[in-house]
Formats: C-alpha cells, structure tokens, sequence
C-alpha cells in the first residue's frame, strides 16, 4: 500500500537523571532531506540517525528535534593546592610588612579557585542508545500517519481512475460510431485515407495500460509517487494524441475529462513516497 509524506512523531524516554526528547515531521519533498535540530555537541551523531531514518523512509522532508533534559550531577571540589599557596603568601605578607593573619575559613572558601563546582554533562555519543530508541520510537507515530495518509490518497486516485475507465470506453465506442457514419458518407479510397488518420486504437490500449499499471502501483509495498507522476505524463501525451486525431464533440469532451483526472492524479503522485 502507497503511504503519503505528511507525518508527525515525537516521544520522551528517561534514563537515571537523563531525558530525551524526540519530535519528527516530514513533508512532501522530490528527494530525501533531512534537517537537524540538535543540541550543542551532537553533531558527530547526524549520520547515524540519517541511516536510521532511510530504512523506514525513502522521500520527503524530514526535520530531527531533539532535546537533552538533565538534572545536573553537581560536584564540589576544594582545591587545597590553592589553599597552601594563599597561606603562603599570606604568611609572607605578614613577615614583610608585619600584619595580623586574621584570614578565616569563611575568607579562605571565597577566594577564587578555592571551591570548583563541577557538572558532569553526559555527550552525544555516550547517549546514542538512548537516542536512537527514542528516535525509533518517534518514527512509529509518522509511519502511522504517512500510511493514513497513503490510503486516502489510494482511495482518491482509484476513484479518478474507474472515471477515466469510463471515458476511455465511451471513446472507444464514439471511435466506431463516427467510423461507421464516415463509411457511408465516403468513396472508400477516402475512407481508407481517413480511417487511417483518425485511428486511437493504439493510444487507447496504451492508456488502458497505464491505467492498469497506477491501479498496481496503488497496491505496491515501495515508493510509488514518482512512478506515478511519470505515468500520468504519459496518459497526458496519450489523451492528447486522441483529442488532436479524433475531432469530435463527444470525444473532445471524453479528452478533457480524461485531462482533469490526469492532472488531479499528477498533484497527489507529489503527496506520495
């Protein structure tokens, strides 16, 4: 079954202090791109999450936000190294210029380099299983959505071609009847000449092909929307030849009926993958 490229997923998943946040959308696009929201440092992960995204999705435009949450791992360090050396210097301005010490514990702990406060933050590529879960997850919601989306599409495409189907036999049958009255009206040198000129045989087996091969891809298990749109081209050249070869009012009104349907399959073969 054909899926559309309209999608939207998004999940959360928390490991000890750490949350991930995951929102995918994707949109109608002519190839596969993808744009990265990430946080600070998670760059070197775009293409692993690329190659995750490809194996589900093979066109569209797909936007990646991910937000790290996390409670901050606060350590506090005294660094006694500094501490000896401001009681060194302390004790040296004392001898020098004979002051009182009068240095306190209060003093001391707000002088700078004396107390670090430090937190740990965990980086990309130590959070990747995490990530990638969440990003598997997100997908599920778009799949979801892209395939809703491919089966009322299916439905409306298989709707315009049964109406095509339709005018393709009425054009048949006014081909025989306009041949039929021709025959009667011409010398049949004449009508030869004329059979010959006006004969749609070959585009309407053509036309019925293709509208065959759509109904197919309709049902197909892999990207469609540009075999598609490369088909209803090819309907329009035909329809074209059998509007421009056989000049009568039923006809012509059959062709632009054909037209319409043609170009209305053409917009939704863009809305597919």
């Amino acid at each position: 079954m054909i899926k559309g490229m309209t999608g939207f997923g998004t999940t959360q998943l928390t490991k000890g202090k750490i949350k991930v946040l995951v929102e995918i959308k994707t949109l109608n696009h002519r190839y596969f791109d993808v744009n990265y929201y990430l946080p600070s440092g998670f760059g070197s992960l775009e293409n692993k999450i690329r190659q995750i995204l490809q194996k589900k999705i093979e066109r569209g435009r797909i936007t990646v936000i991910v937000k790290i949450i996390q409670k901050e791992n606060q350590d506090i360090v005294l660094n006694q190294q500094v501490v000896h050396k401001y009681l060194k210097q302390a004790n040296l301005l004392k001898q020098k210029f004979h002051l009182k010490n009068d240095l306190t514990m209060s003093d001391l702990i707000n002088l700078p380099g004396v107390i670090e406060v430090k937190n740990d933050f965990i980086g990309g590529e130590s959070l990747w299983p995490l990530l990638a879960k969440s990003i598997d997850k997100a997908l599920l919601g778009v799949l979801r959505m892209r395939r809703s989306e491919g089966k009322s599409i299916s439905k409306d495409i298989a709707d315009k071609l049964k109406r095509m189907q339709t005018h393709v036999k009425k054009i048949q049958t006014r081909a025989k009847t306009v041949l039929a009255a021709k025959r009667k009206q011409l010398m049949p040198e004449e009508f030869k000449s004329y059979q010959k000129s006006v004969d749609v045989n070959e585009e309407i087996s053509r036309l019925s092909h293709y509208l065959s091969e759509v109904k197919l891809l309709l049902k197909a298990q892999v990207a469609a929307g540009k075999k598609i749109d490369f088909i209803a081209q090819e309907m329009q050249r035909e329809t074209n030849t059998i509007g421009s070869k056989l000049q009568d009012k039923t006809v012509s009104s059959s062709v632009m009926a054909l037209k319409s349907k043609v170009e209305k399959i053409r917009e939704q073969a863009a809305n597919i993958e």
